[in-house]
């Protein structure tokens, strides 16, 4: 494509002698925060439905795509040929049920052995292929598809909802005993147990988590709103006004829906 192979010119370009001074100098690792700004940039952007900037966030990620793979063809390590060659093998391998009509593999099948097939192009433990790094939601959450990958997983959602209310009497019990790294312990083992009735019911913990975040940003900045209106401060209106004024936002907000 003359428009990709335009875009690897000029990060070439800036890389090269004579090219941008602060180009020159970023490696691998320099580039990280911004790779990572950009990725939750278009994030943002999709859930906002912002399609025609989406375009251009879009591109900012593609950038830092060609950017660390030029390091790399500086480095003599790999190119721009090996990163796509490798993922298109990738996708015709672990969707045989399209590339391949004679293998027998229904969509279902295939779905069904992603993680498995992921997991013999990999070395080492099932687990270790997702990134230490990712939000520790996200990171329970793919956990968990991968162990359900090869069985291991609740037969009846029923049973994850007893193991999330026993997570919650276990806390209980480790908080009361005053024991607070037990304490500790048990509240991640609840949040875990909510991440695995999420998957059971198709809802992403994360996203879960950030529509409700969101919401309470835009009803919390409601009630500031109106006790600046009102000249009131807040800190000495108490509970139960803050807690009314609370109320009404949310009653005004369901009301718009």
């Amino acid at each position: 494509m003359k428009e990709f192979d335009e875009l690897v010119d000029v990060v070439r370009k800036l890389r090269a002698p004579g090219g941008c001074p602060w180009d020159r100098e970023q490696t691998r690792e320099s580039l990280v925060p911004y790779f990572l700004e950009e990725a939750h940039e278009v994030i943002e952007t999709i859930e906002s439905k912002e399609i025609n900037k989406l375009k251009y966030e879009l591109g900012d990620v593609m950038l830092h795509l060609v950017f660390q793979t030029v390091i790399a063809e500086e480095n003599k390590e790999f190119t721009f040929e090996d990163v796509l060659n490798g993922i298109k093998d990738k996708m015709v391998t672990r969707h045989p049920h399209v590339f391949d009509p004679d293998s027998g593999y229904t969509a279902e099948e295939a779905n069904a052995t992603w993680e498995i097939m992921k997991s013999k192009k990999k070395k080492g433990k099932l687990l270790d292929g997702i990134p230490k790094t990712l939000p520790e939601l996200h990171r329970s959450f793919r956990m968990q598809q991968k162990a359900a990958a090869v069985g291991f997983d609740w037969d009846d959602v029923s049973d994850v909802w007893k193991k999330v209310y026993e997570e919650i009497e276990e806390f209980k019990e480790a908080f009361d005993s005053g024991d607070k790294d037990h304490a500790k312990e048990e509240f991640g083992d609840i949040l875990f147990a909510l991440v695995n009735l999420s998957r059971f019911y198709d809802i992403h913990p994360g996203q879960a988590l950030q529509h409700s975040n969101n919401k309470f940003y835009d009803r919390f900045a409601k009630v500031e709103e109106h006790f600046k209106k009102s000249g009131e401060s807040m800190k000495d209106a108490g509970l139960e006004k803050l807690d009314g004024v609370w109320e009404d936002v949310k009653r005004q907000s369901k009301g718009q829906k």
